[in-house]
């Protein structure tokens, strides 16, 4: 868990940028990446030349040679201002004519993913004194520990939503917490984003692995799928493709798979690839026939972005696959033919297990809409017997613009692991409902037995196939939630006008009573 201290030191660093002249968020994050990764590339061969020196030995592969050693964040950091600027602006012959910048885009696969996306990435940090102030505090941070750093970076990515600016890029990290923990990654699985962004679920199913299969990474093999084919990303944005592929190395997953391509395009050709896929995918897009990959629109024909995804997403599943995706609530009952068509196909055709609505404040404050999340199987052939519904009341946030915790931080924090003990506190769930829907997933998409929740009026409810069939594929809860209206008794209209009539006659006594002292 991040403290208060890194909390204070990350706010210095976000408000440096601000006062120096960068007030874009995204751009903030981009450089605060860049120099991360300057400092990693430096305390990455610093290690490996402890290990030689110990061994007697020359480093094999060095990052960087002995000539580029002013290029190095433990040499420039102790430079004056100015001299460290010039280091970043001007290329010398001497120091094979790249800067400390523009070396990042040189140095390949010794660099890590992160370093395939560097082309076209620039320097935007206008003077000495930003760049000396921000180098000395990023420093202090602690970047040798892996929960540390992932976090840090978690919280200054969190700063983009609090902006309002590019808050489409950030899903709330509590609800991707629930989502993987309602997913339950195996040892085995393949993962996927198909709309990655910053990664934000990857790392969450990165960080599910760590903190509940320590056992795993004692196997060779899986310790060589976790960091390079286990975690797999689509976004566009090469932007977003360097901000996420940082994120997921300073989590540990050191070689994720990250395609710079628009999914949705004829240039992703992917299939049958993926076992469990994890998405916040694009609201209120319109595509162009022309631009979308045909056999997505096989499933349904459509321009708006949010259906052609999942269809995109049953193309990309292995059989057996499992996909937890959050929609905007009009994919659940829309009328047009394309809305219908993918819903049948999640019903009818795969095994649709479970939709949770959501609060429309879940995504406040740069959005209002309302969302549920799906969950399904890829099966070709059908499975879906029960639809469970959930009625999410409250996240643990308030549901404004401000967003703040209504819980203990700890507790929030607990409620993930721990559910069996939330779900059962009166006092926790009235604001929030995470443990109960955990414990509720428990029950009901592991259940080995039949369960039965036949109480509509509750939270929490199950809905036959046949009775989905029958109202044309909707899937918004409030077709099959049953409310209960408390009978109010008023008083005949005789008495309710007597009342009037005596409240009347007092008025008029008080005013006769008040008239009467003045005289």
């Amino acid at each position: 868990m991040i403290t208060g201290e890194l909390k204070s030191k990350i706010d210095k660093i976000w408000n440096d940028f601000w006062t120096g002249g960068i007030s874009n968020p995204m751009m903030v994050i981009e450089q605060f990446t860049y120099l991360i990764f300057l400092k990693q590339l430096d305390d990455k061969q610093l290690k490996e030349e402890k290990k030689a020196n110990l061994m007697g030995l020359p480093i094999s592969k060095p990052i960087y040679t002995e000539a580029q050693k002013p290029l190095r964040f433990s040499s420039f950091k102790n430079q004056d201002p100015e001299v460290m600027f010039e280091l970043f602006t001007s290329p010398k012959k001497e120091l094979d004519d790249v800067t400390a910048f523009s070396f990042m885009k040189t140095i390949g696969e010794k660099g890590g993913v992160f370093s395939q996306y560097m082309q076209g990435a620039m320097f935007m940090i206008p003077n000495a004194r930003l760049l000396d102030k921000v180098i000395q505090q990023i420093d202090t941070l602690p970047l040798d520990n892996r929960d540390t750093k992932g976090d840090l970076y978690e919280y200054m990515l969190g700063k983009i939503a609090e902006a309002g600016t590019n808050g489409q890029f950030r899903t709330p990290r509590h609800i991707i917490k629930m989502m993987v923990a309602m997913t339950k990654p195996t040892q085995q699985d393949v993962i996927c984003d198909p709309s990655c962004g910053t990664a934000g679920f990857l790392v969450a199913a990165g960080e599910y692995v760590y903190d509940n299969h320590q056992d795993w990474f004692n196997d060779a093999d899986f310790r060589t799928h976790f960091k390079e084919n286990m975690f797999n990303g689509l976004e566009f944005d090469p932007t977003m493709l360097r901000i996420g592929s940082m994120n997921l190395q300073l989590h540990g997953i050191e070689s994720p798979q990250l395609t710079g391509v628009d999914s949705l395009s004829n240039a992703n050709q992917i299939e049958n690839k993926y076992s469990l896929i994890l998405a916040n995918p694009p609201f209120k897009g319109s595509l162009d026939y022309d631009d979308v990959e045909n056999s997505l629109l096989k499933v349904t024909k459509t321009k708006k972005t949010e259906l052609l995804f999942l269809s995109l997403m049953l193309r990309m599943m292995k059989l057996g696959g499992r996909a937890a995706v959050i929609v905007p609530d009009g994919v659940l009952f829309g009328s047009s033919k394309a809305h219908k068509s993918i819903r049948e196909e999640l019903v009818k055709n795969q095994k649709l297990e479970a939709v949770i609505s959501m609060p429309s404040g879940v995504f406040k404050p740069y959005a209002g809409v309302s969302t549920a999340i799906l969950f399904f199987t890829k099966t070709n052939s059908g499975g879906t017997d029960k639809v469970w519904f959930y009625d999410m009341k409250a996240d643990g946030l308030s549901l404004d613009d401000k967003r703040n915790l209504l819980v203990d931080e700890v507790d929030f924090n607990a409620c993930f692991t721990d559910y069996d003990k939330y779900a059962n506190d009166a006092s926790f769930t009235t604001k929030c409902d995470i443990p109960k829907i955990l414990q509720e997933a428990e029950q009901l998409l592991n259940a080995t037995t039949p369960v039965e929740r036949p109480d509509r009026t509750s939270q929490s409810f199950l809905v036959p196939l046949q009775e989905i069939q029958d109202n044309d594929w909707d899937l918004s809860i409030n077709r099959y939630k049953e409310i209960v209206y408390e009978k109010i008794a008023y008083d005949a209209p005789k008495t309710i006008l007597a009342d009037i009539k005596a409240l009347d006659k007092a008025r008029a006594d008080a005013m006769l009573n008040l008239e009467n002292m003045m005289r």
